[in-house]
């Protein structure tokens, strides 16, 4: 059922060269794959990558975030220029990772770039993380967003059972988890359905709030910075829903290896695709001010399909349809991407060996998707929606910060590297800045979720000289972790 993915480390001079344990021959390293190998196909083409990154960044963010936003803001006017702001980090984060795309032309993402700049300890504690805490509980937050809302249409006049949300949340999550692991061009098919979606929800709220803007419906804009004042400690709640809801930017170089013409088409996917959502996520939010006042919408449960029952009538039944679908498309982008990062860091020898394998009739790596299902059942289930945002938030921007000043860094330690895309030196410099000071404030902020966070992230230290260090394993140990 299963072969030992033909898959390698690229060859670029750097650590990852004669060090790392995929000892296949190269995609990008102009060997001729030999005969009978499996290996992931190039399916990727700029149209999917903007899919992906589009499809998976529009989730449940623009429809949850604004309420925690708000909430940690304090006004109107500082929560669109939050907005304003998370957007334009995003848009340099993803700059930074276009230009490491296209210079290390290696899926894998976060792990690779950690691995390239920073050697095995610090990549091996992001892929531990990402699999204890980070993706399981990623997915279970945009999963819970998706069970709320598909049964909104059910539950109109009562309150949702918080069982049935997490019933058909757990029907959700493993519909994803057997849709990568069936095919990948069916599961970018449906990406791309999928981010059509999207779009159309966004623009069933912006078109109606423009023409309330028409019709002077702007009262809850003046005095818009007028309101509770803003706490230096709410800042990062406030920044990680902001980021929170671009998140997604950075699953293109996940599959960098099954990317057409990555030179080119990751930087073009990354920049259109950051234009698309910024500009929705700002008139999504006017949109919503235009009906709902700020005190209504901390109030709500469900932004948008409040926002859709005061100006649709009947048609707002379709706007949680729509919202459902859109998160939908979040899991299924996610699950797609970061399961290549568990495939590579498996190919470095940092994970078991069966989750390196590839199915071979259906060409997916199988065993690195159905990984997840386990985690992500007992998150789902063992967690409050809000409470696992912060959770998941402090160990993400704690790495993606250090990706980034990873790039800096590359930029001195090997100035050779060819680099198609490059970046102004103060793009990655303010960016890893920004991250590790809202990282640092956020212990003070939250320092429940995110000292368990912080706690967590530690133990893939220990686990690194257990795991990877440690020679002398028994033959039982070595034979449960596939080696």
């Amino acid at each position: 059922m299963f072969r030992k993915a033909a898959v390698p480390t690229v060859s670029n001079g750097s650590y990852l060269q004669g060090q790392a344990n995929g000892k296949l021959s190269s995609m990008d390293s102009g060997q001729p794959a030999q005969e009978g190998r499996v290996v992931l196909k190039k399916k990727v083409t700029l149209l999917r990558g903007i899919s992906i990154i589009t499809g998976t960044i529009i989730g449940a963010g623009i429809f949850i975030s604004p309420k925690g936003i708000l909430k940690n803001t304090g006004s109107v006017g500082m929560s669109l220029t939050l907005w304003t702001v998370c957007g334009i980090l995003s848009l340099f984060g993803a700059l930074c990772y276009a230009e490491l795309g296209t210079c290390i032309k290696k899926s894998g993402g976060h792990y690779t770039y950690i691995l390239e700049a920073f050697g095995p300890l610090p990549a091996f504690v992001r892929v531990w993380v990402e699999l204890l805490i980070i993706r399981p509980a990623a997915t279970a937050v945009i999963s819970l967003a998706f069970g709320r809302y598909i049964l909104e249409p059910f539950f109109m006049q009562c309150e949702i059972p918080e069982l049935a949300i997490k019933l058909i949340t757990a029907v959700g999550i493993t519909l994803v988890m057997v849709l990568n692991s069936t095919s990948v061009s069916w599961s970018a098919r449906i990406q791309m359905f999928l981010t059509f979606c999207k779009l159309v929800a966004i623009l069933i709220i912006i078109v109606p709030g423009v023409i309330q803007l028409i019709k002077g419906e702007t009262q809850h804009f003046r005095n818009a910075f007028a309101g509770n004042d803003a706490s230096v400690m709410g800042l990062p709640l406030a920044f990680y829903s902001g980021m929170y809801a671009y998140s997604g930017w950075f699953y293109l170089n996940f599959v960098t290896e099954e990317v057409e013409n990555p030179e080119k088409n990751i930087p073009l996917a990354i920049c259109i695709s950051m234009i698309i959502v910024t500009v929705g996520y700002v008139l999504t939010n006017v949109a919503y001010f235009t009906t709902i006042s700020a005190g209504e919408l901390l109030l709500s449960k469900a932004v948008a399909v409040t926002f859709a029952e005061r100006l649709m009538g009947n048609f707002s039944l379709a706007v949680p349809v729509f919202v459902a679908l859109s998160c939908f498309g979040s899991m299924n982008g996610g699950i797609f991407a970061v399961s290549r990062m568990f495939f590579v860091a498996s190919r470095e020898g940092h994970l078991p060996e069966i989750l390196s394998m590839i199915h071979v009739r259906k060409h997916t790596p199988l065993p690195a998707v159905i990984v997840l299902h386990p985690l992500t059942m007992i998150m789902l289930f063992n967690g409050d929606l809000y409470s696992l945002l912060n959770f998941l938030s402090f160990a993400r921007w704690l790495f993606i910060g250090l990706v980034v000043a990873g790039l800096i860094y590359l930029r001195y330690k090997r100035p050779d590297m060819p680099r198609p895309f490059k970046v102004p030196l103060f793009i990655p410099a303010l960016f890893s800045f920004t991250c590790l000071f809202m990282v640092a404030l956020s212990l003070y902020s939250d320092p429940v979720n995110t000292g368990i966070g912080f706690a967590i992230t530690l133990t893939g230290i220990p686990a690194y000289y257990l795991f990877i260090v440690w020679d002398n394993k028994p033959k039982w140990f070595r034979k449960l972790l596939g080696k």
